[in-house]
């Protein structure tokens, strides 16, 4: 019976060490990655020492009375990339920019003068207080998905003069449980897993957590998993996802996003099982005046799942026709 059980020990552990070799995806400099994932109008600007993926698209209004420009904010594993429908809708009246947070895409870990391994949501929006300033922008419209969004409302907090309006789409916020969560964002929280991730990271994993989040999984297509894999594959970038998932303190700071003033839209996918659509019922709840769209039908990324759908309210809520 002993020698059994060694014997299927055995080969659970080659089988384990086997999945492993055959999953092995290691760093990638940025360098092999730019030719596919930052074409034109994509640039890198530097923030403090800090080299940032960034596009800048549209119009320039300058001016009194000139409408601000609108930031949009990734949320976490994603890129910029998932707000090119948007900017498709918006850029023909508006100047529309995206950049790739630190610890994400093309961007990368921390670096320069900023704290290494410091991803919280104060960090980040700091952060993006700088990359105004660096873009010499006095005032803008903010808008966030899932992390994105609770670096945009603390940004809003931190300096409301800087905001003119936010749109916060599937935000991080209040404490909630989520009904499922992707894979990779649970191996992240898990010590010596997550080291272990840093190496060997397979393709269908990442699959699994892209078709997590969207309401519609048969709208997940192979260059779009393609893009997440390889961004994830980014030098630096599985450590920082493990940092900030190891870090993350769900409900932190959420009191208070009571004192906004800012004119707020709400966006959420029905079908959002990460962040359940009762959380946004908070959010509204919580900021005065703010307005609340659900989509039915989507998950939690909606400007990706479903742009055309999902701008609509955005449109309306910036005045364009």
């Amino acid at each position: 019976m002993a020698n059994w059980v060694l014997r299927v020990v055995g080969v659970l552990l080659m089988a384990t060490a086997l999945g492993l070799a055959l999953s092995r995806a290691p760093d990638r400099p940025v360098e092999t990655l730019v030719a596919r994932w930052a074409p034109a109008p994509s640039d890198f600007i530097e923030v403090k020492g800090q080299v940032v993926h960034i596009r800048d698209e549209g119009p320039r209004h300058t001016g009194e009375g000139s409408p601000p420009p609108v930031v949009l904010i990734h949320g976490t594993s994603a890129s910029l990339h998932t707000w090119e429908g948007w900017v498709k809708a918006l850029k023909g009246q508006r100047r529309v920019i995206t950049f790739d947070l630190p610890g994400f895409g093309l961007t990368g870990p921390f670096a320069g003068q900023y704290a290494p391994d410091d991803y919280h949501g104060d960090t980040y929006a700091r952060f993006v207080l700088d990359l105004l300033d660096t873009l010499q922008l006095p005032r803008v419209v903010l808008g966030g998905n899932s992390l994105g969004g609770e670096v945009a409302w603390r940004t809003a907090v931190i300096a409301p003069a800087r905001v003119a309006g936010l749109v916060l789409v599937d935000a991080v916020g209040p404490a909630f449980t989520p009904v499922s969560m992707p894979m990779a964002f649970r191996v992240a929280r898990v010590p010596v897993l997550n080291r272990i991730s840093e190496w060997a990271l397979p393709r269908s994993l990442v699959a699994q957590g892209v078709a997590d989040v969207y309401g519609d999984p048969a709208r997940v297509t192979a260059e779009l998993v393609d893009r997440y894999f390889e961004l994830a594959l980014r030098e630096g970038n599985r450590r920082a996802l493990a940092m900030r998932m190891q870090g993350l303190v769900v409900g932190d700071g959420f009191e208070k996003v009571g004192a906004l003033k800012q004119p707020t839209l709400i966006l959420w996918g029905g079908r959002d099982r990460l962040i359940p659509p009762g959380v946004a019922q908070q959010f509204q709840e919580r900021i005065a005046g703010s307005q609340l769209v659900v989509f039915d039908t989507l998950g939690h990324v909606p400007q990706e799942e479903d742009p055309a759908r999902s701008v609509v309210p955005v449109k309306a809520f910036l005045g364009m026709k």
